[in-house]
């Protein structure tokens, strides 16, 4: 019979590998954010030290006031940015914890939308009112960053991107759909994106972005770690849907710790069609 104590220092070495490969993905999208919020920061500089020379050349209360608003302004949207992306650097617990996945969303699109407004994205928001979930906030992140960052490479010409957020109360979960309306994925392909370093593409794209195969595996990790489950639709020419499945916050005292190497905690249920993502009453079928 094999002794089982011989896999115990692989499996911790398993362990601590994970444990950096999970640090290198999050300080990875960070530097990535870092390169995209420095042009904003230029630009937010530029627009203070303009309206800032306005103000000086002209005595008149009026253009006085419409000085000190637009810095005002445009001050308070760089101290959101800079809210964001220290919440994202700073070390949170491990542990899971009641999250409100609004905020979250929110945080990432600021953190995004020059690049959205770049690439000519529009977004689309639906959010019911629903409880937070039991999560890791920095690790939704990423994953959330993720999945947005390749729905807008799944748009080079521009497009439409749907967020859709509720709650189901028949199975505990909160729902969070991704919606695309890009190139889509190929039926052959689409079993494997979840693999470890499987990509289509060739390398990280003119905004610095994706190529190495481990942002779809590190998402399925860290859902995984969460006991929720993901789901992808796509067929090719008529966009991608992800949907995320994250069980809803209970008491305190039912709060389990969430292992900082994402060992997984439960099944994972990995879904794949190869039609267009079903479009709810009111909404647009994904072309």
């Amino acid at each position: 019979m094999k002794d089982q104590s011989s896999d115990a220092p692989l499996q911790e070495q398993l362990e601590q590998l994970q444990q950096r490969l999970a640090q290198a993905q999050r300080l990875t999208a960070l530097g990535e954010l870092l390169s995209t919020t420095t042009h904003e920061f230029n630009n937010i500089l530029m627009t203070i030290i303009n309206y800032a020379k306005l103000g000086l050349r002209h005595t008149d209360p009026q253009t006085r006031q419409k000085a000190f608003e637009k810095i005002l302004t445009v001050a308070q949207r760089a101290a959101r940015i800079s809210h964001s992306i220290l919440g994202m650097a700073k070390n949170r617990s491990g542990n899971l914890e009641p999250t409100h996945l609004v905020p979250l969303l929110e945080d990432t699109l600021l953190l995004l939308e020059r690049e959205l407004n770049k690439y000519r994205i529009t977004v689309e928001k639906q959010f019911q009112s629903i409880p937070p979930v039991l999560a890791n906030g920095n690790q939704i992140q990423q994953v959330l960053l993720n999945l947005i960052i390749n729905a807008r490479q799944a748009m080079p010409q521009g497009g439409r991107l749907s967020l859709k957020l509720w709650h189901d109360d028949g199975s505990g979960m909160v729902h969070l759909m991704i919606r695309d309306t890009g190139c889509g994925i190929a039926p052959e392909i689409l079993p494997r994106i979840f693999e470890p370093f499987f990509t289509t593409k060739t390398g990280p794209d003119s905004s610095g972005k994706g190529g190495t195969g481990l942002g779809l595996s590190m998402c399925k990790e860290i859902i995984q770690a969460h006991q929720g489950r993901i789901r992808v639709e796509s067929a090719p020419g008529r966009g991608t849907a992800f949907t995320l499945m994250l069980p809803v916050a209970q008491t305190p005292a039912e709060l389990p710790a969430c292992s900082a190497s994402l060992a997984p905690r439960g099944p994972i249920s990995a879904a794949f069609s190869t039609t267009p993502p079903a479009a709810s009453a009111g909404e647009a079928p994904v072309r």
